[in-house]
């Protein structure tokens, strides 16, 4: 049995508000689904994550797809923390203040020491908004 995965299906349509990610908790997901390895979850475009022209900043975009990533991994329940070694983002189309997006993260490949992970979020149309790929590397914590 899969405690974090458990967990986090409890957690279903709810804004999350326990997590080792403080970050994480400012974006407030809403998990849609979850599964040994990938996650799904919507966001709510808010103020403080626009730029000037309040559309969803890319460092915002880049943040969502490195949350997610991380959430994704931590289903596999490994006693290692894998951090990001590079995080590659396309961003291809924009999300305005008070859009909700969809971030789906995936394990691609899992290796022993390095994992493979992509993000893909979408507007409310189902619009591909943007898309990210990173590497993961085992690490002790040290």
């Amino acid at each position: 049995m899969n405690k974090t995965v458990e967990f986090f299906r409890t957690q279903i349509g709810k804004v999350i508000e326990h997590s080792p990610s403080a970050v994480g908790l400012w974006l407030k997901p809403v998990l849609k689904e979850v599964d040994e390895g990938k996650l799904t979850a919507d966001f709510v475009v808010r103020e403080e994550m626009t730029n000037p022209m309040k559309m969803l900043h890319g460092g915002i975009i880049a943040l969502i797809c490195d949350e997610m990533i991380g959430a994704s991994i931590a289903t596999l329940e490994l006693p290692d923390f894998f951090p990001s070694v590079n995080l590659h983002t396309d961003f291809l189309y924009g999300a305005k203040l008070g859009d909700t997006i969809t971030a789906k993260a995936e394990i691609i490949r899992k290796g022993k020491n390095i994992i493979n992970t992509e993000c893909k979020i979408y507007n409310s149309d189902n619009k591909l908004i943007a898309k990210a790929s990173s590497n993961n590397i085992r690490s002790n914590g040290k």
